[in-house]
């Protein structure tokens, strides 16, 4: 998985209660683009994210 900075994200829920999580990739910490993700969400909070099988990339306007 590669990101970018400025990048949007979707931690989707795992139940049906549980919504979808988004927020901006701020900062990418591995090597051309690899996880680590520092990622700031919705509510204003900060948190360094490794993606897993619930977790999408919407690609920002400057590609």
């Amino acid at each position: 998985m590669h990101a970018i900075i400025g990048d949007r994200i979707i931690i989707r829920g795992r139940t049906v209660e549980t919504p979808d999580k988004h927020g901006e990739i701020i900062e990418v910490r591995g090597p051309d683009g690899e996880p680590p993700y520092l990622v700031r969400f919705g509510e204003g909070h900060q948190s360094v994210v490794y993606p897993g099988a619930d977790f999408v990339i919407e690609r920002s306007d400057t590609d």
